[in-house]
């Protein structure tokens, strides 16, 4: 029987978790491995992935998705911003409520790059409605490069943030990535601008 792995990926081919460098990140070895077993979906519960670009977040989301599969569970993968876009073309529809109980048919969904970019507040009360309606019923598995004190400024409210990070963290297994980029290795270069600086020079 074949994966039911549904949803348009972003990734250029499909991750697993053979194919991961823990010799990079050592501290996620025992985490990751006990979440490949799929137990966190049959408890309904979330994984937060969360560190700087290229520590290999993606990567372990897209393998627990690929897992998360072979288990028999329905699987949707898109970025942050493709899910808003998903869930206001429902709203402009008249079928955001239609839309939220089908998604929740999904025993996980994976939401890629939270916080890359901003939302704007309508993009953002989506998205809160989006968690809100899998909380205690279906899972998320969400990538971001931002530590959750840095999601008022993504999604434009500290209210919204916050309700938010407590729906999703309740019942979740939160695991930090760190050191510099895979993708940098061999190049010359030590470590990218990180989103603080990025951001107050954008401001000055």
């Amino acid at each position: 029987m074949s994966p039911r792995y549904e949803g348009k990926p972003r990734f250029g081919a499909v991750k697993t978790l053979e194919d991961f460098d823990f010799d990079a990140q050592p501290a996620a070895r025992q985490q990751v491995g006990a979440l490949a077993s799929g137990g966190f979906l049959t408890e309904a519960r979330n994984v937060v992935l969360l560190g700087p670009p290229g520590t290999g977040k993606t990567h372990l989301a897209t393998a627990l998705g690929v897992a998360a599969a072979n288990h028999g569970h329905r699987v949707l993968f898109a970025t942050a911003t493709d899910w808003v876009t998903r869930l206001a073309d429902a709203h402009r529809a008249g079928r955001l409520p239609q839309e939220l109980a089908r998604l929740r048919r999904y025993g996980l969904i994976i939401v890629d790059e939270v916080g890359y970019l901003p939302f704007e507040q309508d993009a953002a009360n989506l998205f809160f409605q989006l968690v809100s309606s899998r909380y205690e019923h279906a899972s998320l598995i969400l990538t971001s490069n931002l530590p959750f004190s840095g999601w008022g400024g993504v999604f434009g409210d500290q209210a919204v943030a916050a309700a938010m990070i407590d729906r999703i963290v309740h019942h979740a297994d939160v695991l930090t990535l760190k050191g510099a980029s895979y993708r940098l290795r061999g190049r010359g270069i030590d470590s990218l601008p990180s989103i603080r600086t990025t951001t107050d020079q954008a401001e000055s």
